[in-house]
């Protein structure tokens, strides 16, 4: 039990290690006034919408919350509910305030200094987040499990941190795309300004984008993630190994924090040149740690290597998908090179190769997650498939941190960039935010191969929640809940990409607006009317992102309660298959055509103006949705509409019972 105790203590060392890198970064300088000026307004804008955003999410918990009570039948449920919506919301916003607070700093790092401070900067605040994610996880599943020794109310946690952070990624995605379009097909394509120029009236809504998609939106997609996995093990290890089936994620998890804790500070002091090479001494460094103590602890714990070759598995299929993601999404291979190539004989082009590049960046990424399944099952069984994921989201503090970097360096050129400062710190900026669109890409791969193997965890808990012994595809039932489950991503995909071009569309609108009716903005003489813009995207990325929510709570429900728990699973596999693919595909080609117009930039093929770099501009423009707001989502649909089906599994033999 001493160890149990100690679990949470390293969670709560987790916290104060944020709390102290949060203060790390206030205490910087800000720079000049009209730095603090534009950071002040960055700020407000993210503040706002998050705050807009929980009011309307708080009253989808009050509903859910008493949906979960009497249909399940299980106050304890709800609450438990309650409080993993509350810890990803807290995760979230720290994270995002924090983010909104080192921008202008890593902007004022790099004019004063050089990359070096600025990576500091931009690495500490960003670890902020993985810190409270991992943290936050940890001990919100140590408390509810402490107190009611029941798997089945930890789902109930699971299920809040997986609501909130549906609507945390699409709604934040949304937001973020919208400004994003709007401000580059009528900034770069149609009057030909630079990147975050003062001049455009979507920059600041741009810059607000990048915290509450790319910060708030990810943090609560990847605490989703680690709460997701460890109630998936902690459920299936107290069928196969009691105490000691609990127990073991849980240490495996804290030991993966503590060896994130110990990295981070490799990062802070590391000196080294390349922001891409400091940054992965972070990742492997903390892998390593893992790697070594889950081995170590299973021999004591188990007598065998077993369990631990399961989280080895998922470990290292977690590195390499992102090592894999890097070389498609990257500007240093061939694909991305050969996207930006391709904008050479226009957009269409430009279009067709990030599509092919998309596609392809699904075969090794699939074949690495198969290969986990069968070494873990291999070892381990049904929860070695469980501690697989474990093990990959084991590094999930470090993972997160470098990935919140990406967004605050894109701040920071925005604010560099609308602030007048010199050329060379905007290559500096620059060149932290080409690693950090890298970082981002690797991310969104790690979260989608965690997201196969703990959808497929839960689906185990629920197919033991309904004692569903297999899934016969000869049942007619079976095959319509598969049909469906496979059209799943695809509605969901349509409806947040409809929700970004219909938003972009009133932005590019409220732009050119402004720009034919105030004359004075292209020269400089007029302020643009940048709240137009933040209220623009505020109110489109809270009205359209209701719909894809309830596709995602809703479905399970409806097939649960009209064809049974056959058909619901049958439901589950499809849209496990199919949204695993569509994430890949989606995320890399995204990143893909990002990186190749930031490639086309750094002077290749043109530069800056050129038809090649109009042409990226607009596969750039496509991607965006594709990589931050349908791609990352989806992986999130697939556990929520798993862990739905697990809490909601007594009404749907209640309701069976009754046919």
């Amino acid at each position: 039990m001493m160890i149990y105790y100690s679990i949470p203590i390293i969670a709560a060392l987790a916290l104060l290690l944020a709390l102290y890198f949060y203060r790390s970064v206030v205490k910087e300088d800000m720079g000049t006034e009209k730095m603090k000026d534009i950071a002040g307004a960055i700020s407000e804008g993210a503040h706002a919408f998050l705050h807009s955003e929980y009011r309307v999410l708080l009253i989808f918990v009050i509903v859910l919350f008493f949906c979960i009570g009497i249909g399940v039948n299980n106050f304890i449920t709800a609450i438990s509910f309650v409080a993993g919506a509350c810890l990803s919301v807290l995760a979230g916003y720290f994270g995002m305030n924090t983010a909104t607070k080192a921008n202008v700093r890593c902007a004022n790092a790099a004019r004063r200094y050089a990359s070096n401070k600025a990576l500091e900067i931009a690495f500490s605040g960003g670890s902020v987040m993985g810190l409270c994610v991992a943290g936050f996880g940890i001990l919100g599943v140590c408390i509810v499990y402490a107190i009611t020794k029941d798997v089945h109310i930890l789902s109930g946690f699971s299920l809040g941190a997986s609501s909130i952070a549906l609507f945390a990624r699409v709604g934040g995605g949304i937001y973020t795309k919208a400004a994003d379009v709007g401000a580059d097909l009528v900034g770069k394509v149609e009057k030909g300004i630079p990147e975050d120029d003062p001049r455009n009236p979507a920059v600041i809504a741009d810059n607000v984008g990048d915290n509450v998609g790319d910060v708030a939106g990810m943090g609560a997609d990847l605490f989703e993630s680690y709460v997701g996995a460890l109630v998936s093990a902690i459920t299936l290890g107290v069928v196969y190994f009691k105490d000691k089936g609990v127990l073991y994620p849980l240490c495996i998890s804290a030991i993966g924090l503590a060896a994130c804790m110990i990295a981070s500070f490799f990062v802070r002091k590391s000196r080294g040149t390349h922001p891409a090479g400091v940054l992965k001494i972070g990742t492997y460094t903390a892998s390593i740690i893992v790697f070594i103590a889950s081995l170590v602890l299973s021999q004591v714990m188990f007598g065998k290597l077993n369990q631990g070759m399961c989280i080895v598995s998922g470990l290292v299929v977690g590195v390499l998908i992102g090592m894999i993601t890097e070389i498609y999404t990257s500007a240093d291979y061939a694909p991305v090179k050969e996207i930006a190539k391709q904008s050479e004989t226009g957009a269409g082009t430009t279009v067709i190769s990030g599509l092919s590049v998309g596609m392809k960046s699904t075969f090794f990424p699939i074949l690495l997650i198969c290969i986990a399944i069968f070494a873990s099952f291999y070892f381990g069984g049904l929860y070695g498939i469980a501690l697989s994921a474990v093990g990959m989201l084991s590094t999930t503090a470090i993972t997160v941190g470098v990935d919140a970097y990406g967004p605050i360096a894109d701040n920071a050129g925005g604010i560099a960039e609308m602030s007048g400062l010199d050329e060379e710190v905007r290559d500096i900026t620059d060149s932290l935010d080409a690693v950090g669109n890298t970082t981002a890409a690797m991310g969104k791969g790690f979260a989608i191969g965690s997201a196969a193997l703990t959808a497929l965890a839960l689906f185990v808990s629920y197919a033991q929640a309904v004692n569903l012994k297999a899934i016969d595809i000869l049942n007619y039932k079976v095959i319509i809940g598969l049909m469906v489950g496979a059209m799943l991503p695809f509605i969901f995909s349509a409806y947040t990409m409809s929700s970004v071009a219909k938003a972009a569309f009133k932005m590019i609108e409220e732009v050119r607006r402004q720009f034919k009716e105030m004359p004075g903005i292209l020269r400089g003489e007029t302020r643009p009317d940048y709240k137009t813009c933040v209220a623009i995207s505020t109110n489109a990325a809270l009205h359209e992102m209701i719909v894809p929510g309830l596709i995602a709570v809703l479905a399970p429900i409806v097939m649960g309660c009209l064809l049974g728990t056959a058909a619901l699973g049958g439901m589950l596999a499809g849209a496990l298959v199919t949204g695993v693919m569509m994430a890949i595909f989606m995320s890399n080609a995204g990143g893909a055509w990002d990186n190749a117009k930031k490639y086309i930039e750094n002077d290749h093929l043109g530069g800056k103006g050129s038809p090649a770099h109009k042409a990226a501009v607009v596969g750039d423009t496509v991607g965006d949705p594709f990589k931050d707001t349908s791609g990352p989502s989806l992986n999130i649909l697939i556990k929520l509409m798993t862990i739905v089906s697990l809490v909601f599994a007594p009404l749907f033999i209640t309701i069976g019972s009754l046919i």
